[in-house]
């Protein structure tokens, strides 16, 4: 059990919102994808970016990609969409409406596409001409170009069958900025490899998820709970193909916190007062 302490304008916060003194802020929805390959040494490897210092939210740490849920995301028409429906995506995460899991599968998409460079997509059978995406594909679907353009420019459909659902994070309540996020897991295609180009992030790696804890607990790396906790996980396969075919269910996370003395302490899924004060929310 991992004791983390806040700082203590974070815990007068966090027992103000508890009592009521202070709203929480609305969840807005985001997802999160973990990409994966093989390690050459055995086990595997998980894509980490660093987001720069000067962001609101978690600046400076380390981090899967992913990002808000935009609008346009909730516009791909399901021509274009290949492999498990939206109606399936709502089971896997435990939720009723499947048009909000049409825009988190296609969301997570497409920031992968744009912090990446990484498209999770398979050619069209009915398209008369494909091609494969450029970087001015890159800037056009960054600077705001739906998803579903671009695929009907090249060529292609989403391919929902290259993700898998993994888990799904509220922000605690204490905190000004708050995400309802949806944690996939997708194996790199083998052709592409991902590369940083973005506002956001400034660096990207490869890390072994049990090198990148003890490097994060040696203070040479760090991350947020869900990262650090996601890494966890992951840490217990031996390769892929044993990541992406696990039976799983999609759990959903609060982190949330305890009074221990002076001391404010956040509560993790592994610890007994699990989820402390933060009663879980979302549909």
């Amino acid at each position: 059990m991992t004791r983390i302490v806040l700082p203590p304008t974070t815990g007068r916060r966090a027992a103000d919102v508890a009592a009521g003194r202070v709203p929480a802020a609305a969840l807005a929805p985001a997802s999160t994808v973990v990409l994966v390959r093989d390690a050459p040494g055995g086990g595997i490897e998980a894509y980490l970016q660093r987001r720069h210092t000067s962001l609101a939210f978690a600046g400076g740490k380390f981090a899967f990609p992913g990002g808000r849920i935009d609008p346009v995301d909730a516009e791909l028409p399901r021509e274009l969409w290949h492999g498990p429906g939206a109606e399936e995506w709502a089971k896997r995460f435990d939720v009723t409406d499947a048009d909000q899991a049409h825009a988190h599968v296609v969301g997570v998409v497409r920031e992968l596409f744009e912090e990446t460079g990484v498209l999770l997509a398979v050619p069209d059978p009915q398209a008369t001409v494909t091609r494969s995406v450029t970087e001015d594909d890159r800037a056009a679907v960054t600077d705001g170009m739906g998803l579903a353009e671009l695929l009907d420019d090249i060529g292609g459909r989403l391919d929902a069958s290259s993700l898998r659902a993994w888990s799904r994070w509220l922000t605690p309540r204490f905190e000004r900025r708050r995400f309802d996020a949806w944690f996939f897991v997708a194996a790199v295609p083998g052709a592409q490899d991902p590369r940083v180009a973005t506002e956001e992030s400034h660096e990207g790696r490869w890390v072994v998820p049990g090198q990148a804890l003890d490097r994060m607990w040696a203070g040479d790396l760090t991350m947020l709970p869900p990262t650090w906790w996601t890494l966890s996980e992951l840490a217990a396969f031996s390769d892929v193909a044993s990541v992406m075919h696990a039976p799983r269910v999609a759990v959903r996370y609060t982190v949330g916190w305890t009074a221990e003395g002076d001391d404010t302490v956040m509560v993790l899924p592994d610890d007994p007062r699990y989820p402390g004060d933060d009663p879980r929310e979302g549909s």
